[in-house]
């Protein structure tokens, strides 16, 4: 099967919380070399809430989306809030009205949340932000679909670049946010949010492969 029914999408919203939940200790860390050292404690604030607020309830993937974006825009504040609030709320959009998520309709996804983010600010590819993960990811993802490679190939090419998309951060500069009054000092360590966007994308690729796997 190379489809999984919208209805039945909760789950990828359940890989997101438990891969947040599992490395908010390691993004604190991460954080603290060059920042603020909460991003993992704001981040686990949010998807904690967002755990608490599905509860037991069987909804689809675009409402988990949805009530995961509003919950990161507007409860936990920090510079990360805002921008996947935006990540998560439109890929919830891009799905409205989708009964099954296909390798097509998951790129759209992918293109909404991309083009959400970059409408935030004037962060590039090279500025050691969530972006040197995110974009090289969404890139490897379509061009694999426009190969005709199935949906899980794809979601592979799309968690290998965003891999390599993070590593990328830790010989970078930064060059927005509180880092970039670092100069070169900013230099030598990860840049935090492409580090929790690659954990992002990694869960949502390993968890769509082994639903698809078992279907």
């Amino acid at each position: 099967m190379d489809h999984f029914l919208n209805d039945e999408g909760l789950f990828v919203v359940n890989s997101l919380i438990v891969a947040i939940r599992q490395n908010k200790e390691y993004l604190s860390e991460i954080d603290g070399a060059i920042g603020d050292g909460d991003h993992g404690i704001n981040m686990n604030k949010g998807f904690t809430l967002c755990k608490e607020r599905l509860g037991d309830t069987q909804v689809s993937l675009t409402v988990g989306l949805k009530t995961l974006g509003r919950i990161l825009l507007t409860e936990i504040g920090g510079s990360m809030g805002p921008l996947y609030g935006t990540f998560f709320m439109e890929m919830a959009k891009a799905s409205e009205g989708k009964e099954s998520i296909d390798k097509t309709v998951f790129g759209a996804m992918l293109d909404a949340a991309l083009a959400g983010v970059q409408s935030l600010g004037n962060a590039r590819v090279g500025d050691k932000t969530l972006l040197d993960t995110l974009f090289p990811a969404v890139e490897a993802y379509q061009t694999a679909v426009a190969e005709g490679r199935s949906f899980s190939t794809a979601l592979e090419r799309m968690r290998t670049a965003a891999e390599k998309g993070k590593e990328s951060t830790r010989d970078l500069v930064a060059k927005v946010g509180r880092a970039s009054r670092l100069g070169e000092r900013s230099r030598g360590v990860l840049d935090a949010g492409a580090t929790s966007c690659y954990l992002l994308l990694s869960a949502m690729a390993i968890s769509i492969t082994e639903y698809l796997a078992r279907s």
